[in-house]
């Protein structure tokens, strides 16, 4: 049981069934991320929490308190939106404290709650403004003043950062993760940015078409995708995914996978899972994220199973830290991670070292990971 509940939940819109049988446990101090594509039902789910949305069947509790039909003001959570919700005709200091003013709270409280909160998100100097003179990253502020001076059990935040751009989002990201390590709140956060779900969340929730897909750490979701899906919605580039078929030589499986000269080579895979044994001689899908294909040089020195390829490079891409290389592998483009300064050529044959350590097996048929 956790200090929110979301058991067994859907929704249906009529005969049309679009969440389907969410079990979530979300601990007190838990910062957890539901990600995904649009239309993946996230932010219906988090409008459920809310209580924007009626739930069909199942029960959401927060403090084992049943909140199904229970109103929006009476669940003590509090919701930052996308557009930011602001009053435009009033002050910065009056939006934080509407909803205070709204609740019967006294002007003093009101007052030294505001003080607080501006503080803690150093906007004290904005207080009279109105939010058609702030900037996004300010008004982004102000609307998560209002959430944090209510002192709620839950703080909903609905792509809060959609709306600005690339270096603001990433400010605005680090001052969230700030606050949450700072006054160690209850948070479900929606976003389609898995960079945005990597790096805030204590646990993410992978959603598509209305399914949980996978439910982990980053590190559980990054390390182990639990299917194709997670595998190549999550990280960017996207996990490599190759036909292979798995072989026995010399007493091991390797994986078999074709190079651009459509010669065949067989990459070792040491200690694998019991469940790999099935699928000897058959059929399944390589998946590797790009930072376990670089140059000998830059492999990772804690690997214990490096195995050598020398493929043609097709393409180069320098970005700065990195170089991003493609090449071909059993007929599919392929992205390697490579140093900044890794003699890589395009149209040239150039020595990879793979870390078979970080690779992953799916079944081609249910696209579930083999484990």
């Amino acid at each position: 049981m956790g200090f929110l509940d979301i058991d067994n939940v859907t929704k249906s819109y009529g005969a049309v069934e679009v969440l389907h049988k969410v079990d979530i446990a979300v601990q007190e101090g838990e910062f957890l991320v539901l990600v995904g594509p649009s239309g993946c039902g996230k932010s219906t789910l988090l409008n459920m929490i809310a209580g924007l949305e009626g739930i069909s069947s199942g029960e959401i509790r927060i403090k084992d308190r049943v909140m199904n039909g229970v109103h929006p003001s009476r669940r003590n959570i509090a919701m930052v939106f996308q557009s930011y919700a602001l009053y435009p005709n009033m002050t910065v200091g009056k939006n934080i404290t509407f909803g205070l003013e709204m609740h019967g709270t006294p002007k003093d409280e009101r007052e030294r709650a505001m003080k607080q909160v501006a503080q803690l998100l150093q906007i004290e100097h904005l207080l009279d403004r109105k939010p058609g003179q702030l900037s996004g990253g300010q008004r982004q502020r102000v609307a998560m003043g209002r959430a944090l001076v209510r002192n709620p059990d839950v703080f909903l935040f609905d792509e809060p950062l959609s709306n600005l751009d690339a270096k603001l989002r990433v400010d605005m990201r680090i001052e969230i993760k700030k606050l949450h390590q700072r006054l160690g709140t209850t948070i479900v956060y929606v976003t389609h940015d898995q960079i945005e779900a990597m790096t805030l969340s204590t646990r993410i929730a992978v959603m598509f078409d209305g399914y949980v897909q996978q439910l982990g750490t980053p590190k559980e979701i990054y390390d182990s995708p639990a299917n194709l899906f997670v595998a190549t919605f999550m990280g960017s580039p996207a996990m490599n995914v190759l036909p292979t078929r798995l072989i026995e030589c010399d007493g091991a499986l390797h994986a078999l996978i074709t190079a651009a000269d459509a010669q065949e080579h067989a990459l070792r895979i040491e200690n694998p899972p019991p469940a790999y044994a099935a699928y000897k001689d058959a059929q399944v899908l390589l998946g590797i994220r790009p930072e376990a294909i670089t140059d000998p040089e830059g492999a990772d020195r804690n690997a214990r199973n490096i195995q050598p390829l020398t493929n043609r490079v097709t393409v180069t891409e320098p970005a700065g830290a990195d170089t991003f290389v493609t090449m071909t592998m059993s007929g599919k483009d392929c992205i390697a991670r490579m140093r900044a300064d890794a003699d890589v050529q395009p149209g040239r044959n150039f020595d990879f070292a793979i870390n078979m350590d970080k690779a992953v097996l799916f079944d081609p048929k249910t696209e579930q990971r083999i484990a």
